[in-house]
This record gives C-alpha cells, sequence and structure tokens, in this order.
C-alpha cells in the first residue's frame, strides 16, 4: 500500500506550488524579487554553516594584475578596460566548492576561480569556476544540489545514494557531470586550470551599445590534470598540495598567468543562437563564436595573512562596474542577492571595509552608516540620507546601464528552449575525448556511482547513454548492469524513467 504524500510548505506551513522553477518575467527571465519561496530557500541556505563559506570553504589566493593587450573600447565603456597596456591590481581566489576547509585540493570537485579587479570606477569581481558550465540552470535547485554534494544528514558521511539520486533526476547535469568525472575535475594544480565566468554578461559601451559575452580565463602554464588514482594518491600525500603549490611558485618568481580571451554575440547573433545564451549548463561552441584575446592576468605577490586576506576576501558577481552588467540567466540573477548577503551574514554588515575588500582606487561616498564591526570614522558628520541639500554625494547617470526589453507573463516556468541537455555532453565524450580520456572518464564515473543503488545507477546509466550510446554502454558494462536494459530506459521519458527505477 503506498503511502500518502505531503505537501511541501513554506517555513510558516504555507504550501508551495512549485520547487524547480524560479518565478521569472516570461520563460528566460529575469527573476522577480517577489519569489519569497526562492529567497526563503537561499536565506536559509546561506547560513547554514558558521563560519566557513557554504561552498569554496578551502581555497588559496594571491595578489597581481590584469593588462589589457587589445582595444575593446567598442564593446565596452569600463575604464579598466579603456586602453592598451592599462594595468590594474587584482586579487584572485582558487577553490574547490563542495570540501570544507580540512579537505584535500585533490577532491574531484569543480574549482572556483574569482578574481576581483580594483578598478577606478570601485572593485569588479568575475566569480567563476575552471568549467565552462554547471550542474543546474534554475536557482531554486541551488541549495537541494549543495546538499546532495555535502554529507548525509544521519551519518554525516559523504553519501553516493544522495550525490547519484539528485543528479539522475536531473538530466541537465550531464554535461557537468562528464566534465567533473574527465580528469578535468582533478586539476594537477590552481596554476595548470582554466578559469570561466560560466554566465553570460552584457558589456556596453559609450554609446549604449551592448553585446552578450563569456569569460574565458585560459592559463599559460598549459593544462595539467591528475588521473584518479594520481588524486587519490595525492589525497593521502598531500592534501594542501594546490595551495602549498601557488604559494611557492609566486615566493620562487615563477609568476602564473592566464591570458583572458572573450566570446561576443551582438543581441541580433543572440535571437537566432542555436542554444539558450543564458542556459548555464551550455557552452556556447567555439566552432559559431570564436573568441577574442582581450588581455592577461598575472599573479605575483602572496597574502601577508591568510585569515586577513584569503579567508575574509569576499567575492560577489553583483560587484560590477559602468561597462558591465548582469544578464537574465536565471542562475546569475540569484547569485546577484545570495552572494552579497552570505557575506554580511559571514562577515558581517561592514565586510567592504575589510582591507582586502576595500575599493582601493575609487573614493567611496554613499549614505550606509554604522552597524557591526564600522572601523571607519562612519561618514563622519555628513548626511546619512538622499536627497539632502548639504552638499552630500549625488547619483551619476552615467552610471546606468542601457535599457533592455522585458517581455512575459510572470510565473514558474519549466525550460523550453528548443534544444536538450545531451547533445553538447555527447558530443564532448564523442568528439573532444581521446580514447584514454574516454577511459579514465567511465573508471572514475563507475568507481564513484558503484557505491549508489542499483536503481539509481541504472537510472544515471539511461542519461549518459541519452548523451551517447557507447558512453552509456560503457558505463554499465563497468557497472555490471544489463545494457539492454539500460537502453530501454533511456527510450522512455523522464517521468516513465523515475517511475521505473523507484525504490
Amino acid at each position: 500500500m503506498s503511502k500518502k504524500k505531503t505537501t511541501m510548505t513554506s517555513a510558516f506551513g504555507a504550501p508551495v506550488g512549485n520547487d524547480l522553477n524560479s518565478m521569472t518575467a516570461g520563460p528566460r527571465g529575469p527573476v522577480l524579487m517577489q519569489d519569497m519561496h526562492l529567497f526563503e530557500k537561499l536565506v536559509h541556505f546561506e547560513r547554514e554553516r558558521i563560519p566557513e563559506r557554504v561552498v569554496h570553504a578551502k581555497g588559496a589566493g594571491a595578489y597581481g594584475y590584469f593588462e589589457v593587450t587589445a582595444d575593446v573600447t567598442q564593446y565596452s565603456k569600463a575604464k579598466f578596460l579603456s586602453e592598451v597596456g592599462k594595468k590594474t591590481d587584482v586579487f584572485a581566489r582558487f577553490s574547490t566548492v563542495g570540501g570544507e576547509k580540512g579537505s584535500a585540493d585533490a577532491a574531484r570537485d569543480p574549482r572556483g576561480f574569482a578574481v576581483k579587479f580594483y578598478t577606478e570606477d570601485g572593485n569588479y569581481d568575475m566569480v567563476g569556476n575552471n568549467t565552462p558550465v554547471f550542474f543546474i540552470r534554475d536557482p531554486l535547485k541551488f541549495p537541494d544540489f549543495i546538499h546532495t554534494q555535502k554529507r548525509n544528514p544521519a551519518t554525516n558521511c559523504k553519501d553516493a545514494d544522495m550525490f547519484w539520486d539528485f543528479l539522475s533526476l536531473t538530466p541537465e547535469s550531464i554535461h557537468q557531470v562528464t566534465i567533473l568525472f574527465s580528469d578535468r575535475g582533478t586539476p594537477a594544480t590552481y596554476r595548470h586550470m582554466n578559469g570561466y565566468s560560466s554566465h553570460t554578461y552584457k558589456w556596453y559601451n559609450e554609446k549604449g551599445e551592448y553585446v552578450w559575452v563569456q569569460y574565458h580565463f585560459k592559463t599559460d602554464q598549459g593544462i595539467k590534470n591528475l588521473t584518479g588514482p594520481e588524486a587519490d594518491a595525492m589525497c593521502s600525500k598531500d592534501p594542501d598540495h594546490a595551495t602549498r603549490d601557488l604559494y611557492e611558485a609566486i615566493e620562487r618568481g615563477e609568476y602564473p598567468s592566464w591570458t583572458l580571451e572573450m566570446q561576443i554575440l551582438t543581441p541580433e547573433q543572440a535571437k537566432d543562437f542555436k542554444w539558450d545564451i543564458f542556459d548555464i549548463t551550455k557552452v556556447w561552441p567555439h566552432s559559431e563564436v570564436p573568441s577574442i584575446t582581450v588581455g592577461k592576468m598575472v599573479l605575483n605577490r602572496n597574502p601577508v595573512n591568510y585569515f586577513a586576506e584569503v579567508e575574509q576576501a569576499a567575492f560577489c558577481p553583483s560587484m560590477l562596474v559602468p561597462g558591465i552588467a548582469a544578464s537574465p540567466d536565471k542562475m546569475l540573477q540569484a547569485r546577484l542577492f545570495s552572494y552579497r548577503d552570505t557575506h554580511i551574514h559571514r562577515l558581517g554588515p561592514n565586510y567592504h571595509l575589510i582591507p582586502v575588500n576595500q575599493s582601493q582606487n575609487a573614493p567611496v561616498r554613499n549614505y550606509q552608516r554604522d552597524g557591526a564591526m564600522r572601523v571607519d570614522d562612519g561618514g563622519g558628520s555628513g548626511p546619512n540620507y538622499w536627497p539632502n541639500s548639504f552638499e552630500g554625494p549625488d547619483p551619476n547617470a552615467d552610471a546606468n546601464e542601457p535599457h533592455f526589453m522585458l517581455d512575459g507573463e510572470a510565473g514558474r516556468f519549466e525550460f523550453s528552449f528548443p534544444n536538450d541537455d545531451f547533445v553538447q555532453a555527447g558530443d564532448l565524450f564523442s568528439k573532444v575525448m581521446t580514447d584514454q580520456d574516454r577511459a579514465n572518464l567511465v573508471s572514475n564515473i563507475v568507481g564513484h556511482l558503484g557505491n549508489a543503488q542499483k536503481r539509481i545507477q541504472r537510472r544515471q546509466c539511461a542519461i549518459f547513454y541519452k548523451a551517447h550510446p557507447d558512453y552509456g554502454t560503457a558505463v554499465a558494462k563497468g557497472l555490471g548492469l544489463d545494457v539492454a536494459d539500460i537502453e530501454k530506459l533511456a527510450a522512455m521519458t523522464q517521468e516513465e524513467r523515475v517511475e521505473a527505477t523507484k525504490a
């Protein structure tokens, strides 16, 4: 006899009608601020752990500079990009994502790649990863996803059932899963990996013309990864190997560098583009959108104190400057709010006064006052309100970004862009990876997925099969599953597949 279903509710008992799709203006967004269910989930999620970061807890950082090497003023009026040869001070932080502060640097995990530019128009943060895509495209799923990457609430141990149950119920994750379980999921060091914005951003020029862009920081040291066995050995040999490597390389004068390349689409090109440019689970194929080289980042100075400068460094994708703006990407829209809220919770309302987070090259003038750990003059004797007639700072209309059109009904929309979630993952497997890459990928997946229940293994293998039959077949054989059964499951709808693999 089946159990009667219970209704999901808010923290105060109100029934929840949809827990998979954020409320947006039209199917492609942006997210509406009135989505209190989304905010309730995010605000609670951001306060679940004290005091380390909820994600990206283990990391390393260094100072350096960014130098412009190409004229991009036709695309952006950002002052730090205004002329070839211009240098801007930066602070960069690299991190694992799911592990705690004491976890191993060699763990299979995406790597955070965050850069703080100390520009003359204030600080600009580029907050990305070492992968160009992500597991999910709607922020309402984010707290749940991260829970599955953490520890079982009963055993306090990592749990393969949690990990793969969620992913097998979220087919959009297949592209990132394929990257994660390739050798790219275990970079040899922070110096030997790329960094990506993942999200699409808007650049706009002095005329108010705008383009859509994605960032690619390409390592000048070359890509180096660890195989699964090498990563496992490193976790035991030196859990802090990447942190140590970055620090010691800079101390030796071997300054790591990255070349910044940009992919750019005009609004007209974006309208007819094959892929939804705001879908973070997809890449813009370079064959369709070639990149241009913009500049170079060099890291040449280590922090003096890890806690003061790395642990307290706070990066936020809403830290933008004139010439750069957000896109309607639903995940990005939620991160604009969520990161700043997290920093206020973790570091306090005046975290912007911590030296590593302070604006270095632009004066700060506003009407924010008081709060815990206010360590400057608190705005002095000037007015603490606007408008005023006492010579307080005025807004400057030049800082506004160009308007763009929004259209559609407000509601919770399932993703409906006319392409599927399997093509790019299948192409990565069959067209980009070598035979050895594919062998390592399958071995890594089998070693991890093999710890989950058989029904979850079957469901996940069907998703691999949908990406490419050879992919699903290889993993199924590695797990000792019936390939004919996997093929049958792959031909089902997601709803049918879930029903067929229930506990």
